[in-house]
Parts: C-alpha cells; sequence; structure tokens
C-alpha cells in the first residue's frame, strides 16, 4: 500500500495507533516501519498519530509522512490511545508507542490472530525478547511478573506479559470495552472488562528495544504501578472485601451466638468471653467489608471502569434508604435492650459489683448490636448519597 492511500477516508482493514508527545527524535522510524508493514503485505490500512500535545513538532513530521494526526487534548496516555482509537477507521487496530521500542514491521502475528476472530491480542515481550536496557529491572523482575500474576490469579488471564505496549483488537470489541482510563493503567483495564465480558484474548511474543528518545519515558514506576494495582483489587469479579467480609460476619454471628449461650471447649482449649468480644470486632468488621464492596463495585460500574452489570444495579435500586435506616434501628433496640437489662441487674444489686463472666456474655452482644446498628444506618445514608450523586451526574 503506498502512503498516499494512508490518508484515504475509506474504511480500511488495519489501522495502526500511535500515541505521541514530543517523540520528534523516534516518530518517523516507527511510522515508516509501520507503513513498510502495510505496503509489503497488502494490507488495507493506516498510520494513526494521536498528539498529546507535543511542542517539538511531531505533528509535522507525522503529517510530512503521510500519516494521520489526531489531538487529544487532555494529557494521558489512555486519553491519547482513545481519541487516535476512535478516530482510527479499521476493522481492527493496532496500537504501540512511538519511542520506536516496539517494531511495528513484525505486526503479522497480531494481525493473523485478529483476523482468526480473537478480541484481543497482546504482546509478550519475556517471549519475544527484550534488548539489553530495553525494560528497566525493578519492572522486568518484579512489577511486571507480579501484575501479569495477578491477572492470572484473580483473573484467570493466561497472559505472561499484561504491560505490553503493543496490542490490538478490532473495532467492535474496542466498542464494548468503553475504555475509560486516561493513564498508563489504560492497557489492564483493556485487559480486565475483556476477561469479564467474556471476551477472546490471546498473547504472541514481540521484541522491546531500548527507546531512542534521550530523555527519561512518561513511565512513573511508583505511580503507575499504584494506579494499576488499585485498578485490579477494585475490579475484582466478586469485590475484594466481599467475600472476606461475609466470611468474617458469617464466623461473628455464630461463633458469638454459640458463646454468649457459654463457653465451649474444642481440642481442650476453652473460649470465653474474651472470644466472644474478638466474635464481635468480627462482625463489625466482616460488615464494614461487604458495605464497602458495594459501594466499590456501584462507583466501578457507574465509572464505566467495569463492565454494565444489571442485575446487580436492579438489586441495588431496590434498597431505600428507609430500608437501611430500619434495619439498623432494629439492631440497636436489641442492643439497647441488652445494655437495659445489664443496667436493671446492676439496680437490684444496689449498683455494686457484678458477675464479671456472666455479664460481659450480655454486654459484648448488646454492645456490638448498637455498634452494627449505627453501622448499617450510616452505609445506608451514605449509598443513597452516592446514588443521588451518580443519578445527578447522568441527567447533567
Amino acid at each position: 500500500m503506498k502512503p498516499a492511500e494512508v490518508t484515504s477516508g475509506a474504511p480500511c482493514e488495519l489501522s495502526i495507533v500511535m500515541p505521541c508527545l514530543n517523540e520528534a527524535r523516534t516518530l518517523e522510524s516507527c511510522v515508516r516501519k509501520a507503513q513498510g508493514f502495510l505496503e509489503r503485505h497488502g494490507v488495507s490500512g493506516e498510520v494513526v498519530v494521536a498528539d498529546n500535545g507535543s511542542s517539538d513538532g511531531s505533528q509535522a513530521i507525522a503529517e510530512g509522512l503521510g500519516a494521520r494526526v489526531v489531538t487529544a487534548r487532555r494529557r494521558g496516555y489512555g486519553t491519547a490511545l482513545r481519541a487516535g482509537i476512535e478516530a482510527a477507521r479499521g476493522r481492527y487496530i493496532v496500537m504501540g508507542d512511538s519511542d520506536d521500542s516496539y517494531d511495528f514491521s513484525a505486526l503479522a502475528p497480531f494481525l493473523e490472530r485478529l483476523r482468526a476472530g480473537d478480541d484481543l491480542v497482546v504482546g509478550n515481550r519475556f517471549r519475544g525478547g527484550i534488548a539489553p536496557g530495553a525494560m528497566r529491572p525493578l519492572h522486568r523482575h518484579l512489577g511486571n511478573p507480579l501484575l501479569s500474576r495477578f491477572a492470572r490469579l484473580f483473573f484467570g488471564l493466561a497472559l505472561g506479559d499484561v504491560y505490553c505496549g503493543l496490542r490490538g483488537a478490532s473495532r467492535a470489541a474496542f466498542e464494548r470495552l468503553d475504555m475509560q482510563s486516561s493513564g498508563m493503567e489504560f492497557a489492564l483495564e483493556m485487559l480486565v472488562k475483556g476477561r469479564l465480558l467474556g471476551m477472546r484474548i490471546s498473547e504472541v511474543p514481540t521484541t522491546l528495544s531500548p527507546d531512542r528518545r534521550g530523555r527519561p519515558p512518561h513511565l512513573d514506576t511508583w505511580r503507575d504501578g499504584r494506579r494499576s494495582l488499585l485498578l485490579y483489587l477494585a475490579s475484582m469479579p466478586h469485590g475484594l472485601f466481599l467475600y472476606p467480609g461475609l466470611v468474617l460476619l458469617a464466623l461473628g454471628l455464630v461463633v458469638g451466638a454459640i458463646l454468649a449461650a457459654g463457653p465451649i471447649t474444642v481440642h481442650g482449649v476453652r473460649f470465653d468471653v474474651h472470644s466472644l468480644l474478638v466474635c464481635g470486632a468480627a462482625v463489625l468488621v466482616g460488615f464494614q467489608l461487604v458495605a464497602h464492596s458495594v459501594v466499590l463495585r456501584f462507583l466501578m460500574v457507574t465509572a464505566r471502569l467495569l463492565p454494565p452489570q444489571p442485575r446487580f444495579m436492579a438489586w441495588l435500586g431496590r434498597l431505600r434508604l428507609e430500608h437501611g435506616l430500619g434495619a439498623g434501628l432494629a439492631i440497636g433496640l436489641v442492643g439497647v435492650a441488652g445494655v437495659a437489662w445489664i443496667v436493671r441487674a446492676w439496680e437490684v444489686r444496689s449498683f455494686g459489683d457484678l458477675d464479671l463472666v456472666s455479664t460481659m456474655r450480655i454486654a459484648i452482644p448488646s454492645v456490638t448490636a448498637i455498634a452494627l446498628g449505627l453501622q448499617v444506618a450510616f452505609a445506608a445514608l451514605f449509598m443513597s448519597l452516592v446514588k443521588w450523586q451518580a443519578r445527578s451526574r447522568d441527567s447533567g
């Protein structure tokens, strides 16, 4: 394909999108390699440079080579990629950094998998080869392997290099993904959403060379790593806090009810009011984890960082503030009744000493119930405010 054909307004098979921020030293090499790939393989395609506010003449270089320049006015790796992808005309889209670290002349494996019906195709630099000095040791031996392991553990993504910047997808897949991230976590959002949506995701070997820009990369190790980890934790299929919270809540209630009736001995170990106190703490912490899980899931779905979840949203929509306030009041009144019983028993003894063990067997569940009732009421209030804010944002 001739470079002049790249700027045609007609739809094509492949769009090669390159985010760009002051990449004048390397952009020409990347564009020429991409154009060479299209021409050698007879692929109908285009090169799209998504400029993110360059001040070094990168835009003129790209236009002079016949690439199409798209401006992303807001800063951010993800923002630039979204602008380029939205403007792309190809049935398939391959994206890659314009620092000349990825080989745009070797895109055949990506296109082959996309043509075979895969929704997402990710490069694996560990399988393809990493040149000396191309990746920081911290990223190569800790950051990337750790994030890739989390992807396999939490989401069942059989990938070995989740942060590879050279990847592709069909246009239909990108439209379903509805990407929202503005920073480097864009790469992980794509994979997490794709997995949750049941997309076909594959991996192909690719190489990584040292970038030739002569300046530090835009990637910030700790900031981007922290944001990526937060995205993982907030996107876990059943919530980071839900299952641990439910387990703590159930154990606290069941074991606590048994201990409230009297001490128990298991394999020679006696459990009494001290263990009952731990059960009360487990109930309170467990409820907090469950409540946080529900709110976090709602925020992630309404921010479109997770795919739509109609059943969850319908269930949440049926919950009203008055439901939570009523439940909290009922639980709290049970606790107040227990405290009143203790005060009455104290009064009978002329406010003298009470039996410590029997009193604590009532006091601990009572205080736990009062605290839990307040938690339920405030959780309902907070959830109602979050839902109201989301409705206001959508209507605006």
